[in-house]
């Protein structure tokens, strides 16, 4: 896969005038009209340090590592809709997923367009948010407006920025571990504070578990009913500095435990989502739990038809959605995992709904990153690729599907989830998706 590498006209800056501060986020949007990123917002920040904390905090996330080899990456994407700024970002390893939501209560301001943007994170304007006093007035503005655009020649200031394909599509796949997370616990402030003075020193080589000892949490190394597990449980101090200003903190987790979620709430409209894989290894881009859902094609109108309503609507329920048009909830399963992955929809966990946002990068870059589908396909392309051994009892199918100088052997339908004798499914067990030879046979035999 290739990166994508793309240019801010101007840097993000906090400029200070003696009416106050002005946070001026610069975009860029691959997928943007020729004449350049539009305004989508333009205010102010009614707690602007409350605010500043949240963003200094994202841009923690994004400069954290916690496997050595990944790059650094600075940059979060932000959506403006439905009276909400959404800013999200990952951390450079791909294995942790944050986003800052501003509501309507602590924006005081015009939304001039709606849409998602890159936005630039540099250093210095990170290092002057974190100065923001207390009370201090802040306003906002998220893109350029026609008199920013308007600059001599000569002042203009480009920043580079690469960024991985594998940030793009772990950006799709977290979505769907969002939506099918059901929440566990629900903590105080005084609790959460408590949570972080219970967190293992260090670095956790293995998993933890977080339980509720009494009105105490505190995180234990063998699971217990009730427990959420957390992979990498250290990566939770990256909310340091939020926990102690929280009003709570609701816990998630997948019912495989394969991803967990903490939800702060901050008060006055303000709100910070953190999101672990279920190791310190594991990138959100590797994984393939949607896939499933992707085997089969939907009709183009549906798409279409979707894509227009969640745009006019910005948000959506999918049973409220199924029992409205008749649809049975696996149809609007299957279309919801299909506008996820092409970048459409994301998830809030708070309101338990869907929120339309379009990935500021061209579709076809998106829908080309589920490589495990397009080298199943491939393996159809022969007839011989994939063949039928026999069908049990209960509709278990079994099938030889040719790998690497081996054939490998896969059992499908039925009960029982899908089998391969592959490495690739030894290792994973089917925690991390199918593997393309499970999804060859699928497609073969229904």
């Amino acid at each position: 896969m290739s990166d994508l590498t793309y240019a801010y006209a101007q840097p993000s800056a906090l400029t200070h005038a003696p009416e106050g501060a002005a946070l001026q986020l610069a975009a860029y949007a691959e997928n943007a009209p020729a004449s350049g990123a539009a305004c989508f917002f333009q205010g102010r920040l009614r707690d602007s340090w409350l605010a500043a904390r949240g963003l200094t905090t994202l841009a923690k996330v994004v400069a954290s590592r916690f496997v050595p080899q990944s790059a650094a990456l600075r940059d979060p994407i932000v959506t403006a809709g439905a009276g909400l700024l959404r800013f999200e970002a990952f951390s450079s390893c791909n294995g942790v997923y944050a986003r800052l939501d501003l509501g309507p209560a602590a924006l005081e301001g015009e939304f001039l367009s709606s849409g998602t943007t890159n936005v630039d994170f540099n250093e210095p304007m990170v290092n002057a948010l974190s100065r923001v006093a207390r009370a201090e007035p802040v306003r906002l503005t998220v893109g350029q407006t026609e008199v920013t655009l308007e600059r001599a020649a000569g002042q203009v200031t480009e920043r580079k920025v690469t960024l991985p394909e594998r940030w793009i599509k772990g950006l799709t796949a977290v979505q769907g571990y969002l939506a099918l997370m059901e929440e566990k616990m629900t903590l105080t402030r005084v609790q959460a504070t408590q949570l972080v003075q219970s967190m293992p020193a260090g670095t956790a080589k293995g998993d933890f578990f977080l339980v509720l000892r009494g009105p105490r949490p505190s995180f234990a190394p063998v699971a217990s009913a009730g427990a959420v597990r957390v992979g990498g449980v250290h990566r939770l101090r990256l909310l340091d500095g939020l926990l102690p200003l929280c009003e709570s903190l609701r816990v998630f987790a997948t019912p495989d435990g394969q991803a967990s979620a903490f939800v702060l709430a901050l008060g006055g409209g303000h709100e910070f989502v953190l999101t672990l894989s279920a190791a310190v290894n594991r990138g959100f881009s590797g994984e393939g739990n949607q896939l499933d859902t992707l085997l089969e094609d939907l009709p183009a109108e549906w798409l279409a038809g979707a894509n227009n309503l969640f745009r006019g609507n910005e948000t959506f329920n999918p049973t409220l959605f199924a029992m409205a048009h008749d649809l049975a909830p696996g149809t609007v399963d299957r279309l919801c995992a299909s506008l996820s992955a092409m970048g459409l929809l994301g998830f809030d966990l708070a309101e338990n709904h869907y929120f339309y946002r379009r990935l500021p990068f061209k579709t076809d870059r998106i829908l080309k990153l589920n490589p495990r589908l397009k080298n199943a396909r491939a393996l159809l392309d022969s007839a011989d690729d994939v063949q039928l051994v026999g069908v049990g009892a209960g509709g278990r199918t079994e099938a030889r599907v040719r790998g690497t100088d081996v054939w490998h052997t896969v059992l499908v339908g039925g009960p029982e989830p899908a089998r391969c004798t592959c490495q690739w499914f030894t290792s994973n067990q089917g925690q991390r998706g199918p593997c393309k030879h499970i999804l060859a046979a699928q497609l073969r035999f229904g």
